[in-house]
């Protein structure tokens, strides 16, 4: 598989098992995690966020919402590369489920409107994109395992056909007690620190547990 030098990772950010990680730093950790929502809040006040939508949105859309805030870290990039010219591309393997299995308790008496509005997975990509003003391609994928290889492909090929010059990528899975998002920024212009635009990278953020990508 073809592996362009000329895209760069130039920022990622992961969040699994009560740990958060940017780049090679660990930057939250609780050590007792209650349940996810709760972990999330929690990450959530940490950095002091604010964003009121936050508290009405299902937990795979916080998930995704904070390790995008985090990724970016303040960086305005609607503002250096123009909206459209900014794409999200997510991918898990559970779609919308937690939401989903929510909702459908709620069918037993009176079905929750705010509960439906979640039930489809690129919801999180709406509110990231609502975030950050991206306008540009956009796709979610139901994959049954994080497939480095394909979404290395997918996104090269919107570099390669000039459809955006930066894009948010990455896992965002989260089902009842099981959260994990492993996120990153793909640019064209090498910044500092900025690894290769490669499967091999993308595999080692996914799999990051001590915060450090080596190669």
């Amino acid at each position: 598989m073809k592996n362009d030098p000329k895209t760069y990772i130039t920022a990622y950010c992961s969040i699994s098992g009560g740990k958060v990680y940017k780049d090679d730093k660990l930057i939250f950790k609780e050590d007792t995690p209650d349940e996810t929502a709760d972990f999330l809040l929690s990450v959530y006040k940490s950095f002091s966020i604010d964003y009121p939508k936050f508290y009405k949105m299902d937990n795979l859309s916080k998930l995704g919402f904070l390790a995008a805030e985090l990724l970016l870290g303040g960086r305005q990039i609607a503002e250096e590369y123009g909206p459209e010219r900014i794409g999200v591309v997510f991918s898990n393997a559970s779609s919308s489920l937690d939401a989903d299995l929510k909702y459908f308790e709620t069918v037993k008496n009176i079905p929750s409107p705010a509960l439906f509005v979640y039930t489809l997975p690129n919801i999180v990509i709406g509110e990231v994109s609502i975030r950050h003003r991206c306008k540009g391609e956009n796709g979610f994928f139901i994959r049954d395992r994080f497939d480095t290889d394909w979404m290395q492909f997918y996104v090269q090929d919107l570099f390669d056909r000039g459809r955006v010059e930066s894009c948010i990528c990455g896992w965002v899975e989260c089902l009842e007690a099981h959260y994990h998002a492993a996120v990153y920024l793909v640019e064209s212009c090498p910044g500092e620190k900025a690894l290769p635009f490669n499967s091999k990278h993308i595999h080692q953020i996914y799999e990051t547990d001590n915060g450090e990508i080596n190669g």
